[in-house]
């Protein structure tokens, strides 16, 4: 997946550069060609495009310089990238854009105010060179374009603008000189005018968009598309912030959001990779980061606040009970800890817990804890002697049958190891019957096992429903 993206950067790159060369190329034979015609004429008009055509050509050598910096990935000192070097010297190109027209309205200005009579020849090869810029400013202004959009690039679709109003304002000059040729001498520096007016017109929307992206401008409308996409998102109570700002063909992308505290940790992960998903699905080139912030819910119960305050802790709590004790509130509970762990130390941790859910449930709230030692090993088993199993196997099935829950005991095994006796079975009660009536007849069954059998050390019982027709299926 990284090779395949590293290859279409690659790919991105050279084509970005290879289009660049050529423009720089057609800029260079331009210029010259504009200026050699502007010499013989006198044309202000011509004058202006060779001007202008000699800020493009710096311009194309700006843009391959910074294709070049931009396509380096990023490192240690830039962990955006270089893109940005792109922006830079788009913003170069506009300040000479606006100078190149400063230049040409005072020359037109001085020229039709100062009444002068500024001969201007009108030469069929001047004609021609014009009409040629005009055809080669129309296919390297959308091949530059064609690039641009491909690869987002901001450098190259600054030199697309530039050469698409470079193709205009040439088709001025050329009504100019044809005005000229015509007997309107002022017609030049009107063209002069209006070429300056194409050119400062590129200058602006270039800038704009230049500073947006210094500026760190989120791109247009992209901003609601991202909030409609990530609250979408199963898991998101609220979208608390986003931020978009591009780099070169980057959208980079930072979005915080909230979610239940009580969340577990994988379901939290899956919605931060759903949200980043979502929006890269949209906006391909996004790189996203997103950050989740557990919050409380006010439909929190008390059991799901003991339960996440230990689990924060990495703490194993059961057998936890909450009373209303005359208006106030008793929590206890067992707490696991490693059964070598000194009492001291094991002390120290259950006051720490303690004092956390005081802490987040009220200083007055009563808080109880029974330490008792973690199972930390596994322990060696083997099958119950056949006889005693018979025995114990018996018994169960005596007992079970005195509570009319309980039916159907099957799946019997018991098990010993160096901790005493393991019994496990299975049985079948109505499924209409609560979790705490069955646990009540199952505890019941254990207790009195246990006093027939003190060697016992516990006893799992399976609770399964029964059938639909009120039998074991």
């Amino acid at each position: 997946m990284h090779s395949h993206h590293g290859h279409s950067h690659n790919g991105h790159s050279h084509e970005k550069q290879s289009v660049a060369l050529i423009s720089m190329g057609a800029s260079a034979v331009l210029a010259g060609a504009k200026f050699i015609a502007a010499l013989f004429t006198g044309s202000l008009g011509i004058l202006s495009e060779a001007i202008h055509s000699l800020i493009d050509f710096g311009a194309t050598i700006m843009t391959y310089l910074a294709l070049r910096v931009s396509d380096k990935p990023a490192d240690d000192q830039h962990h955006y990238g270089h893109a940005k070097i792109e922006s830079v010297t788009a913003l170069v190109e506009t300040a000479l854009l606006f100078l190149t027209t400063a230049w040409i309205c005072w020359e037109a200005i001085r020229r039709l105010l100062g009444g002068e009579t500024h001969e201007v020849e009108v030469t069929w090869w001047a004609v021609a060179i014009i009409a040629g810029s005009i055809i080669i400013d129309h296919n390297r202004a959308r091949a530059l374009k064609r690039v641009a959009q491909k690869t987002s690039s901001e450098a190259l679709e600054a030199d697309a603008l530039h050469f698409s109003s470079d193709m205009w304002s040439s088709i001025v000059v050329l009504a100019g000189l044809g005005a000229v040729w015509a007997g309107v001498p002022a017609a030049d520096s009107i063209a002069a005018l209006i070429v300056s007016a194409f050119i400062a017109h590129a200058a602006w929307e270039l800038g704009a968009r230049t500073m947006n992206t210094l500026l760190d401008a989120a791109p247009a409308g992209a901003t609601e598309v991202v909030r409609g996409l990530v609250n979408d998102v199963h898991g998101v109570l609220a979208l608390k912030s986003v931020r978009l700002r591009p780099a070169g063909a980057t959208m980079f992308a930072s979005i915080v959001v909230e979610v239940a505290r009580t969340m577990p940790i994988d379901d939290i992960v899956r919605t931060k990779d759903a949200i980043a998903a979502a929006v890269r699905e949209r906006f391909p080139n996004a790189d996203i980061t997103v950050t989740a912030n557990p919050v409380a819910l006010d439909s929190e119960t008390v059991f799901q606040k003991v339960m996440l305050i230990a689990s924060r802790r990495n703490l194993a709590i059961h057998h936890l009970n909450a009373q209303q004790i005359g208006g106030s509130l008793a929590i206890s509970f067992d707490l696991e800890v490693d059964g070598s762990m000194p009492l001291g130390e094991a002390h120290d941790t259950a006051t720490g817990l303690e004092d956390a859910i005081r802490h987040e449930l009220g200083a007055d709230v009563e808080v109880e804890s029974h330490i008792e030692p973690q199972p930390d090993r596994m322990l060696q088993g083997e099958d119950a002697p056949r006889q005693l199993a018979e025995e114990v196997s018996g018994a169960l099935l005596r007992l079970a049958a005195a509570h009319p829950r309980l039916s159907d005991v099957h799946q019997v095994r018991l098990r010993r190891n160096e901790e005493g006796l393991f019994l496990h079975y299975h049985c079948r009660c109505p499924p209409a019957e609560t979790v705490e009536q069955v646990h009540d007849s199952i505890d019941r069954v254990e207790a009195a096992l246990k006093d027939r059998f003190p060697g016992i050390r516990r006893v799992i019982a399976h609770a399964e429903p029964l059938g639909a027709e009120g039998h074991a299926p």
